[in-house]
């Protein structure tokens, strides 16, 4: 069922947030519920204030108090209240009220909705600035199955009621890109920020599912949120499924692996490994609380100055076969990233890197923009406790450069020394030897040329998943399987 409305003529302004609930008001098709948790019911107060919401608003309720909340959605096993989980469930219970309550007979061409958001905003204290889950579960065909749009937000300013008035006007533009944009979730990604700024609110997971969904990529949504600087990183779990960073990092020994990984390859799996088993024998470290994160930063997954998101996906369903948790960033710089993960963990941190990316780290040139230079940087990054752990690079004559050989600029080398020597960088020494001169950009020479051996350089498995999906541009009637 098409959803239009007489007037409308200018589709590229964008309405206020008045015009879109009064939009949504007087279809006489989209009927459903608000329940809202935790910042007041901020979204359907402007559908009321909108006017004609009668045939819209089947019911607003605020179940505030746990004990009630609890009486109706049910009790969570963690205990908590502002969770997936929680706003799962409260989408579900209201979606079910309404099936039960309004009869089809009556109503043959409604499109039920259940709007829903469970948040905490700022405390008193200031100290945790908030955060909250906000979703929609709904049809745009009476006759059709539940679409659901769920995402999380972590708010940035620091006044309770104005992060109150932010998560009524992102609600609006959710149910608005929900009905009249969702044959384009891309633009309706860009339109949950009309009227906000991104100073405001962070969006860093979302998910699509549902009959009008079925086409729509999870992973490429969450590239999306980075591209358009809704947030700095979005996380995806081995099951190629996209994960709330928090929930994964929290109170976590981290272990980080920066790389292209374009492909995944023999040596990058070699440095994880014996990196994590260093990592692992640390005083400071719980192996059963150790995550280990490979991170890809967006300039990595630029070609010609755009992201190619097909060389992404590819990217990410390798890291993710090998059952790996994977990062992508906005963080070109080190300690940005490191910064990043001690919003979550205060616990000690690795980072496993080649030489090369150890030098880069002493370049200076990266740190121009900051008014401390690189001792700023360096504040931030080994301030935290953190370890650096180095795979050593194999040279043209067959040396090894190492953290005792490695050659940084004439101002840095005291600088460098300093680090090393406090034990903040460590020489991986129980490597493979037979992988130092295997280069991702060799492979996907090899692989672009049709020539044969490229795949024993790869781990166990990804030479046949890069065939099977002609990945990287892999014809593969014209390479054999030699793994």
């Amino acid at each position: 069922m098409e959803i239009t409305l007489k007037g409308d003529t200018n589709i590229e302004s964008i309405p206020s947030i008045k015009d879109k609930a009064l939009r949504i008001n007087l279809n006489q098709n989209i009927y459903g519920t608000f329940s809202e948790i935790g910042a007041g019911q901020e979204t359907v107060r402007q559908f009321f204030r909108a006017g004609g919401g009668s045939g819209t608003i089947a019911k607003a309720m605020s179940a505030y108090d746990k004990d009630f909340s609890d009486a109706i959605y049910g009790i969570e096993d963690d205990r908590r209240y502002v969770t997936e989980a929680r706003l799962r469930k409260m989408l579900d219970h209201e979606i079910n009220l309404i099936e039960q309550r309004i009869t089809r007979d009556k109503h043959p061409h409604k499109m039920f909705f259940s709007y829903a958001n469970t948040v905490a905003t700022i405390d008193f204290a200031k100290k945790y600035k908030g955060h909250g889950w906000v979703g929609i579960k709904y049809q745009v065909d009476a006759e059709q199955d539940y679409n659901e749009i769920v995402l999380h937000i972590r708010f940035k300013e620091n006044d309770a009621r104005l992060q109150q008035e932010t998560l009524g006007k992102l609600g609006t533009n959710l149910i608005y890109g929900a009905f009249y944009k969702y044959n384009e979730p891309r633009k309706l990604l860009r339109y949950l920020y009309d009227h906000l700024d991104k100073d405001q609110l962070e969006i860093d997971t979302i998910n699509f599912s549902g009959p009008i969904f079925e086409d729509v990529d999870n992973r490429l949504m969450s590239l999306q949120l980075v591209k358009n600087g809704m947030t700095d990183a979005v996380m995806f779990a081995p099951d190629g499924n996209n994960v709330l960073p928090a929930r994964v990092l929290y109170k976590k020994n981290i272990l980080a692996l920066r790389g292209s990984f374009r492909p995944v390859t023999k040596v990058n799996m070699d440095m994880y490994q014996k990196s994590l088993d260093m990592f692992i024998k640390e005083s400071k470290v719980d192996e059963e609380k150790t995550q280990v994160i490979f991170e890809i930063t967006l300039s990595n997954l630029r070609a010609e100055g755009e992201i190619d998101e097909q060389d992404f996906m590819d990217r990410a369903r390798l890291l993710c076969s090998l059952g790996q948790t994977v990062l992508i960033s906005n963080f070109q710089e080190y300690y940005k990233l490191v910064e990043y993960f001690s919003q979550y963990s205060k616990a000690r941190m690795g980072l496993a890197m080649g030489v090369n990316n150890l030098v880069d780290i002493f370049d200076e040139k990266y740190y121009r923009h900051l008014s401390g230079g690189i001792l700023e940087a360096f504040g931030k990054l080994f301030f935290k406790d953190l370890r650096v752990y180095l795979y050593p690079m194999q040279n043209d004559d067959g040396s090894l450069t190492t953290s005792n050989d490695l050659k940084v600029h004439p101002r840095m080398k005291e600088l460098y020394k300093f680090f090393k020597y406090n034990g903040k960088v460590v020489d991986i020494t129980d490597y493979d030897a037979s992988t130092l001169n295997v280069f991702s950009r060799k492979v996907l020479s090899m692989i672009s040329k049709g020539e044969d051996g490229w795949q024993k350089m790869l781990p166990e498995g990804v030479s046949s998943l890069i065939m099977e999906k002609s990945l990287f541009g892999c014809e593969t009637e014209e390479i054999p399987n030699r793994e």
